[in-house]
């Protein structure tokens, strides 16, 4: 680019003064443009030398490089590095240096993957989908993908769920001096299987959490059934909604999906939402149940038996607000628009 070429015209005039000032201004918007001097001089009809000086008096001098040893990887490298990443052929820095035939250490691909705008995440754990699950739920989202907010409302979404006396959910964050040695409050105390759990199967509604329930035992068609005919139906009454107008949502578990239910469901005129298989990321009670545990999680000491366990469930259940589970019911557009990009595939949730 030219910099203050005004400043330099006179000396230029100076020089040439068979150039008047309107050729000279032509001459330095055509070097701007990026036109030869041996161009400039034909268009013009004045000597390519006089061109040339002009240019070599107003435009800014080449930049030399700055030194410094130069990139382990090249552009097309560190492309080629994406490509392997986006198209699911490799996961980690080791994987990348085998497959793309770099001879760079790890934390040079790390730190030219970073420079990409790519960052390492801990991978989430989801549901193993197969080309059958995947289709159903490809099918479900485009079957519910014009639903709005109060479409949803109607639904009560169900599920059940393990809670450990021990909570082992998620990272717990300390602050610690430097050099300090570890003491007790530095570390997460954990146990075997969680110290004893608890198996509960609970609901919710636009209206509030649903009536819930510690199941005891093996859960069967029959022990289900009894859930439903008690709890279900109890929180219907309790909000005193319409039996013909919502319609109950639960997985495609085979107890849920046995003749006995089938029938029971028919009988009480309840209509049941069709609900593709290996789907929790699509069920928004599953952020209700990772709000319940870390409510758990906030108790100074652990429950001394699984009875304390069931009291502190009880406890928090009932404190869940209202305006959480609308959020989480209107939250079923969004997480129905991320299936549709996904095509049937995992999202976010």
């Amino acid at each position: 680019m030219v910099k203050c070429y005004f400043s330099l015209i006179n000396y230029v005039l100076s020089a040439m003064k068979s150039l008047s000032l309107n050729t000279h201004r032509i001459i330095i918007s055509m070097l701007e443009n990026g036109d030869s001097c041996r161009k400039i001089a034909k268009k013009l009809d004045v000597g390519s030398s006089t061109v040339a000086e002009i240019h070599s008096q107003v435009t800014t001098p080449l930049k030399h490089n700055s030194g410094g040893h130069p990139a382990k990887l090249s552009p097309h490298d560190c492309r080629h590095l994406v490509r392997l990443i986006v198209s699911g052929k490799a996961d980690t820095a080791p994987q990348l240096k085998r497959m793309a035939g770099v001879h760079v250490s790890h934390q040079t691909i790390r730190n030219a993957l970073k420079k990409e705008n790519m960052g390492a995440i801990v991978k989430a754990p989801k549901p193993l989908l197969k080309v059958s699950h995947l289709k159903q739920r490809q099918e479900f989202a485009e079957k519910y993908q014009h639903w709005t907010n109060e479409d949803w409302e109607h639904v009560i979404f169900s599920d059940e769920v393990k809670i450990n006396c021990i909570q082992s959910d998620g990272r717990s964050w300390v602050w610690k001096k430097k050099g300090a040695p570890h003491t007790k409050q530095h570390v997460k105390q954990t146990v075997k299987h969680g110290g004893g759990s608890v198996m509960i199967w609970g609901c919710i509604t636009m209206h509030g959490v649903g009536f819930m329930c510690r199941i005891d035992g093996t859960m069967d068609k029959f022990l289900y059934k009894e859930i439903l005919e008690d709890h279900l139906i109890q929180t219907v009454d309790w909000y005193g909604m319409d039996r013909k107008k919502f319609i109950f949502q639960q997985d495609n578990d085979p107890k849920h999906a046995s003749g006995l239910l089938q029938e029971w469901f028919e009988d009480n005129e309840i209509q049941v939402l069709d609900w593709p298989s290996q789907s929790p990321d699509v069920n928004c009670i599953e952020h209700l149940w990772a709000y319940l545990k870390r409510k758990l999680g906030e108790y100074e000491t652990h429950p001394r038996s699984i009875h304390e366990l069931w009291e502190r469930i009880e406890v928090e259940w009932e404190k869940i607000p209202q305006e959480f589970c609308i959020n989480l019911i209107h939250s079923m557009p969004r997480r129905i628009e991320a299936l549709l990009k996904a095509k049937g595939g995992y999202t976010k949730y």
